[in-house]
């Protein structure tokens, strides 16, 4: 037997989770919301309106955005987004320790 869970954020509906911090980091690593949107084998319209949806259920903007030019432009992760990443991914480390002690002490 293992153990198993899903930990996601609620405000007005599921506001964040293991989905949009994986867009969000591959935005982070790549720069730009159409090539994570591709890595994840998802179109860039879904992605978008993942995002507008999040910002929307968040209340605050996840993305700064640079449009075309020479360089192609490309998606920024906010100051408020990067936070909330940072947090999260720090919250569900100590949250699978805590999960994994507990089912230990249970079922081990």
């Amino acid at each position: 037997m293992k153990l198993c869970y899903k930990i996601w954020l609620e405000t007005s509906g599921k506001a964040f989770g293991k989905g949009p911090f994986e867009i969000l980091y591959l935005i982070d690593k790549l720069g730009s919301l159409n090539k994570a949107a591709k890595e994840l084998h998802m179109s860039y319209s879904h992605a978008w309106n993942l995002i507008k949806i999040l910002e929307k259920r968040l209340g605050f903007k996840l993305l700064q955005r640079e449009v075309g030019g020479n360089s192609g432009g490309g998606s920024f992760l906010t100051k408020d987004a990067c936070e909330l990443m940072k947090k999260y991914e720090l919250f569900m480390q100590e949250a699978d320790s805590s999960l994994k002690l507990l089912f230990q002490k249970y079922f081990g």
